[in-house]
């Protein structure tokens, strides 16, 4: 195992700042690890070790001269392959754009370069991020560092298998319906979904020249740390003109925030939200993570009212972005989508303002109900993912503890929050029998990002998470 394996954003950072830790060692150690353990997990689809290399001799130089880095200096970072890494082919997990060289960087890539991190590579996606689990056509599958059977989860998969796997401490992801919180859970990683605008969604523009019809995904982080995620979002959040309805960087920094333990917050906890599926024995693990709120001192109720269904509602909308984005590329190139995407776009086509009114009622269905509940909560917990990882090249299985369920039963915890905006993270929450991670979600009122990280911090000291997934491979 490498001695960078249990390295933090934080510590690498600091060790090269201080050159205690060359940042040229580090690159050079995570190239071995990846060379070692990916072949086994495809958390990596496209390695760039003479990039990397140079950004950190680069670095090297700076530091030797006095020159003052960044919070990142030397902390390798992968990128998931829905955003752009200039120089470096964003393929979306699809054959259509497999030669599809990003000439820029993406906003949040640009940012997190400028704070000193050292881009290593792309992770690997669902096509198009479409699936809960990550497998696609032009690389294959990705698997579970806690076991190569199962899945990682997805869409980013591949960014939760590597930072899991010990081959970077901090990944990129983006979460559209539970995309960063869901692999979070079955990797026994943190994941964090900001706020809508919190990350300026020029952050994976790739080769779409439209900004979204109507924003649902939003970029977030996969860390083993709760600090990591904090200072992750300090380098890359706040307002750019790309996106119009980015919000400004926060007057205090994350990470100075961390360490002021919320005290006698009211916590509405639904562990069904209003009668879902859950595998009996995540809805045990995450019953004890929530008993912990408790022994912190917070006012924990059960909350039994659910929210409305609003699932046709956001995947309408959300295909019509998808529709917008991949619609040329498909009649230019026919054939080189995934059946069951082609089905989508198809489906799509016929959308129209009667349907986009009907959305629009759903979502502000949803948007009331949200608004009642943090009224009278601080904080609301729910499972992130109703079971535990399944088959790694899947399907998704069809029943829940013998009740048969739907692809929207297993996104049913996350996409609500998609669809509001509503900031929310994904804690490990303990492992099952069989030894696999699961997800306690942590959801906080409109932008408060900042309640939920400190609330996630607080329960990660009560709990410290770490496991065998570090290991396993």
């Amino acid at each position: 195992m490498s001695w960078l394996t249990h390295r933090t954003g934080q510590e690498i950072g600091r060790l090269v700042r201080a050159r205690e830790l060359s940042p040229v060692e580090v690159v050079e150690e995570t190239l071995r690890r990846i060379e070692e353990v990916n072949p086994r997990l495809n958390a990596f689809v496209l390695v760039d070790a003479d990039g990397a290399l140079r950004e950190a001799r680069r670095l090297e130089e700076a530091l030797s001269a006095g020159e003052a880095v960044g919070p990142l200096a030397g902390v390798p970072v992968g990128v998931k392959d829905l955003e752009d890494a200039a120089g470096l082919v964003t393929s979306f997990g699809s054959l259509l754009y497999r030669t599809n060289e990003a000439r820029a960087d993406s906003v949040q890539v640009a940012r997190l370069r400028a704070a000193g991190a050292i881009i290593l590579g792309k992770t690997n996606t669902p096509e198009f991020g479409y699936t809960v689990f990550t497998k696609n056509r032009l690389f294959g599958v990705t698997r579970n560092p806690w076991n190569l059977e199962r899945t990682p989860g997805g869409s980013s998969g591949g960014s939760a298998a590597a930072v899991a796997a010990g081959l970077v401490p901090l990944a990129t992801g983006t979460d559209a319906g539970g995309s960063v919180r869901i692999p979070a859970a079955y990797c026994g990683c943190f994941g964090l979904k900001p706020s809508l605008g919190r990350i300026p969604a020029g952050a994976f523009p790739g080769p779409h020249p439209l900004l979204a019809m109507h924003p649902i995904s939003v970029a977030g982080p996969l860390t083993r740390t709760v600090a990591d995620a904090a200072l992750f979002l300090d380098c890359v959040a706040g307002y750019h003109p790309s996106d119009p309805s980015s919000l400004p960087a926060p007057a205090a920094t994350y990470g100075s925030i961390l360490e002021q333990r919320p005290a006698c917050l009211r916590i509405a906890y639904s562990p069904t939200l209003g009668g879902r599926r859950v595998q009996r024995e995540v809805a045990d693990r995450v019953e004890r993570a929530v008993r912990v709120f408790e022994e912190l001192g917070h006012r924990v109720e059960l909350w039994e009212a659910g929210l409305p269904d609003a699932s046709a509602a956001w995947s309408g909308l959300l295909n019509c972005d998808f529709f917008a984005q991949a619609r040329q590329a498909l009649e230019e190139s026919p054939g080189e989508l995934s059946r069951s995407l082609a089905v989508i776009l198809e489906e799509t086509r016929p959308f129209g303002l009667p349907d986009l009114l009907d959305a629009q009622r759903e979502r502000t269905e949803l948007n009331r109900a949200l608004w009642e509940l943090f009224d009278r909560y601080d904080l609301l917990l729910t499972p992130t993912a109703p079971t535990e990882a399944f088959d790694a090249a899947g399907p998704l299985p069809d029943a829940i503890d013998g009740y048969p369920v739907s692809l929207f039963d297993f996104l049913c915890f996350a996409y609500p929050f998609n669809f509001s905006g509503h900031p929310a993270a994904s804690v490990p929450a303990g492992c099952t029998a069989a030894g696999l991670p699961t997800g306690l979600q942590i959801v906080g009122g409109r932008h408060r990002d900042d309640l939920v990280l400190r609330a996630a911090r607080a329960y990660e000291e009560a709990c410290p998470w770490s496991g065998p997934g570090l290991l396993s491979v």
